[in-house]
């Protein structure tokens, strides 16, 4: 739940002026003061010029003349639904919350998370900076056709000089004027942009009343070279005014050669010049941080300029079809001149569009680096962008953007580059289908726009109109842009970013586990799907994490859950005291690497706490069947946090980022001597509380010496041989039969067995332990495990061990299970039989030691692999609690110094010899 400091009370309850945003937000540069652009000067205008370029112009008798009216319509219509199937998206998530500044880029990046949306931001922002280089070069040869020395055709003035220098130098001059004016702010800027608006808007109105005013004329063409170098005879295209034969005679395609560039246009080709000039949606949204109220502006705005543009381009199409002939509008892509009342009147449109475009892309492309640098998603690179003016303006980012642009125009010609451009675009449109695609799938009760002509449906198509569109332009560039999307992906994650802007992702896990943990029936579980579901009970993780990452391995696959008791009385207290824990053990979760849920609850006692863990942790059919506990001696604990690489922590007690070192978050080690939360009788209690509630239970010793490379999460194949010791008998009822072939012996097996399959465990030879009564003759017993094992698929080594000559070998037929345990024997012949066992143990380990009771003797033998894990059977606790303390004495004598040991009750059946 939201506590009383919840940002959702200060979000938008002041309205967009009183919105206070992060520091290391993308917020709009200035903050609020600096959100002064309305609607039509912020969006619409923009984005109009944006999506006209110099396309509408020069290009229109291009796409026409090539494809024919009735393709060219199909083209057309094709184009827009694809760009409105982007423009709904937009529309869905800017009006879901409050937009600032970065427009696509903070749209992308606030659903998907940091690393698609800064590598997919960083890549919108060089399609910017190249388009706006490739708007300006556009307009140094438009200049130059009409101005220029070289300049063909009888209308050419032949007064600007011509060559690579002369040109970077006018396109330099351009640059400079246009970086001049996103230099001086928004407000110059979109002042600018009317202007240049208007001019445009006058010039489009020229030709259109040009179409009718003007009567039919013949228009002279530039003569077209020659096979052999030499001219071809001058061609001549006619304007015929409106004319129903020149109409029928340009509805159909008749593709021909590109003058301008000799290759042969196809559908797709044509199709990619016209898509090309029609990638401007997200002009306006660029203007995202100085929009007045972008939640609003930026669907109204972008929806008119997109309906507007629309119905010019069909009207120019109608037009150019009825009264041009196809020669002219093949032969002479820039018609509207020789047919206008006025032709300067459609140079300076041409000029203006081009103009505008480039200012269009500089001004947007420093406003996404703007909000990258914020974000500081790139580091030291990008930190000059962060500086802004007095008022507001990220000057910084524009003289950033602006020395950019200078070096690509550099390059001289773009035409190659031109198509990455269009596919860094459709990228940035994609993925803002995807991620309104994502909030739907979700289904987050916070994703409610007040904009609703969208649906899933909507947005997966325009994912993958988009994606076609890439790879029909430029497949090179759309797998080279895919590419590049990974690497900076890639490195965003190695870097690490923001974790509080919200995931998307995170709400896709939720909603399909929750789907799928409704399809997991517990009804129909099968032991030959049987995996262990660990649920480990933890007091200080400081004196644990060998244990912690033990269950870890024995987990297979399964839920392992990190258990907590915190003592306490809620009705006590102010405040709930486990709430604030979660951090610090997901934090441990994290630096111990384990695959781990963590589970913490509050109770008067340890014991009541692990019956309501055992009951409530998990979900559906995702519930613990396995208990497990450290064992409960007098060794001190060890602080493993001292000597563990992946804890160590600087000196000042702090992380990287100031948050506290995890260290400070858990008490120290308890000390030799002092009090413990749980007694001797509620430890056994606990136990004996698993077996009730059928859960399998494993108690845990001497973890800690286990050498940390059987610990690791790689092979621990070079390392030295080891056994894993099975004794699937329980050595406290010396003669109880064949016990190796009850739940309790094979679910020591699977263990052995899962433990064995991990990879730093591949090297230990797993040896099972065959207890012999003193009648019962050698090798039957062994046949009949050897070939349960081989059914199991189970490859051990089998040894026989003759045990019961000592104590309790009397009248071994009337034994019952549980004579030790239960206090049907004294307490002497008990210990006596403990020590017994546990000499037994240790002298078929390996490892020659000596010294304890019953121990074996002349331990200088040659030694073979010494044993890493020793796995006992654990008996079950005594009927009488009174017997507890005795029982767990038994426990100690048994397991004293075998090193790792895991005590197992297993309850459940776990093995399966069907398919």
């Amino acid at each position: 739940m939201a506590s009383e400091n919840s940002p959702l009370l200060a979000y938008r309850l002041l309205g967009e002026e009183g919105v206070a945003f992060p520091a290391n937000g993308a917020g709009g540069p200035g903050g609020a003061s600096a959100r002064k652009l309305s609607t039509f000067l912020g969006v619409v205008v923009p984005t109009v010029l944006s999506m006209f370029s110099i396309v509408v112009f020069l290009r229109i008798g291009f796409v026409v003349g090539h494809a024919g009216l009735l393709q060219a319509l199909a083209m057309l219509l094709v184009a827009y639904f694809i760009l409105a199937l982007t423009v709904l998206s937009v529309c869905a998530i800017a009006t879901n919350g409050a937009v600032r500044g970065g427009g696509a880029y903070f749209m992308i990046s606030r659903t998907l998370g940091p690393e698609v949306g800064g590598s997919i931001g960083l890549m919108f922002y060089l399609a910017n900076v190249c388009g706006c280089a490739v708007s300006l070069l556009g307009l140094v040869e438009a200049v130059l056709d009409v101005f220029g020395s070289d300049a063909t055709g009888s209308s050419g003035l032949r007064v600007l000089p011509q060559g690579y220098g002369w040109n970077l130098l006018y396109g330099s001059l351009l640059l400079g004027l246009v970086g001049g004016v996103c230099t001086l702010g928004a407000g110059l800027y979109a002042r600018a942009s009317f202007l240049t608006f208007l001019l445009v808007s006058g010039s489009l109105a020229s030709v259109l009343i040009s179409f009718v005013a003007v009567g039919p004329r013949d228009i002279p063409l530039t003569p077209q070279p020659g096979p052999n170098g030499s001219s071809l005879p001058p061609q001549v295209g006619h304007f015929t005014g409106f004319n129903s034969s020149t109409l029928k005679a340009n509805l159909g395609a008749g593709y021909a050669k590109d003058y301008t560039t000799g290759a042969m246009m196809t559908f797709a080709s044509v199709f990619a010049v016209l898509f090309n000039g029609c990638t401007g949606i997200m002009a306006g949204a660029n203007m995202s941080g100085e929009l007045k109220d972008p939640s609003r502006a930026i669907p109204l705005g972008t929806i008119v300029a997109v309906a507007y543009t629309f119905f010019i381009y069909i009207l120019l199409f109608f037009l150019s079809s009825f009264t041009c002939d196809r020669t002219l509008l093949q032969e002479d892509y820039g018609f509207f001149r020789a047919i206008s009342l006025w032709p300067p009147l459609v140079l300076i449109g041409i000029y203006a569009t081009s103009l505008s475009a480039s200012m269009s892309s500089l001004i947007g492309a420093s406003r996404i680096l703007h909000a990258l640098a914020q974000d500081d998603l790139f580091g030291v690179i990008l930190a000059p962008a962060k500086v802004v003016s007095r008022g507001g303006n990220p000057w910084g980012a524009v003289l950033y953007s602006w020395g950019l642009v200078q070096l690509v125009l550099l390059a001289g010609k773009l035409n190659t580059l031109a198509a990455v451009v269009t596919v860094f675009y459709l990228v940035a449109y994609a993925a803002v289908d995807l991620s309104c695609l994502s909030l739907e799938w979700a289904s987050a009760p916070n994703f409610r726009p007040t904009f609703s002509l969208f649906s899933w449906h909507t947005c997966l198509l325009g994912v993958a109109s988009c994606l076609l569109m890439m790879f029909l332009i430029s497949p090179g560039a759309a797998g080279g842009s895919l590419l590049l999307m990974g690497l900076l992906s890639a490195l965003l994650t190695a870097r690490g970013g923001p974790s509080s802007w919200g995931y998307v992702s995170q709400a896709l896990l939720f909603h399909q586990v929750r789907k799928y943990l409704l399809r997991l029936d517990v009804r129909k579980d099968h032991v030959k799907f049987w995996r262990p579901q660990l649920l480990l009970l933890v007091g200080n993780p400081r004196g644990a994490l060998p244990l912690l990452r033990l269950a870890n391995q024995l987990k297979k696959g399964g839920l392992y859950v990190l258990g907590h008791v915190t003592l306490g009385d809620l009705d006590c207290l102010p405040s709930d005291p486990v709430q604030p824990q979660y951090g610090a053990w997901l934090s441990l979760v994290d630096r111990a690497q384990v695959k781990a849920f963590v589970d913490l609850t509050l109770s008067p006692s340890v014991r009541q706490g692990a019956q309501h863990l055992l009951r409530i942790s998990g979900l559906g059919g995702m519930k613990p069947n396995t208990l497990v506990l450290g064992f409960y001696d007098d060794a001190a604990p060890e602080d493993h946090f001292l000597t563990d690489p992946a804890f160590s922590e600087p000196a000042d007690g702090t992380q990287e980022g100031g948050s506290p070192a995890l260290s400070t978050l858990f008490p120290p080690p308890r000390a030799p001597g002092s009090p413990r939360a749980l007694s001797p009788q509620d430890y056994v209690a606990t136990v004996a509380d698993a077996l009730k509630m059928n859960k399998n239970v494993v108690l845990a010793r001497a973890c800690g010496a286990l050498p940390p490379e059987r610990l690791s999460r790689g092979s621990g194949g070079t390392s030295q041989p080891h056994h894993v010791d099975v004794w699937p008998l329980n050595l406290l009822r010396p003669r109880g039969g064949p016990g190796y072939v009850d739940v309790c012996g094979l679910f020591l097996l699977q263990m052995a067995t899962i433990l064995g399959m991990v990879p730093a465990w591949h090297s230990a030879r797993l040896r099972i332990f065959l207890c012999l009564g003193p009648r019962e003759a050698p090798g039957a017993a062994e046949g009949r495990l050897r070939a349960l094992l081989s059914q199991l698929r189970i490859r051990a080594e089998v040894q026989e061990v003759v045990w019961g000559e000592g104590a309790g070998s009397q009248e071994p037929e009337e034994e019952e299970e549980g004579d030790f345990v239960n206090g049907r024997r004294g307490d002497a012949e008990a210990e006596a039989l403990a020590c017994s066992a546990n000499a037994l143990v240790r002298a078929q380990q390996g490892r020659g030691r000596g010294g304890g009771p019953g121990g074996p003797e002349g331990g200088d033998g040659e030694q073979g692999p010494s044993t890493a894990l020793t796995f006992l059977y654990l008996p079950r606790p005594p009927a009488d609690p009174a017997r507890y303390p005795r029982y767990l004495a038994l426990l100690e004598i048994l397991s004293r110094d075998l090193g790792p040991t895991l005590l197992i009750h297993g309850v459940t059946p776990v093995t399966c010899t069907d398919l």
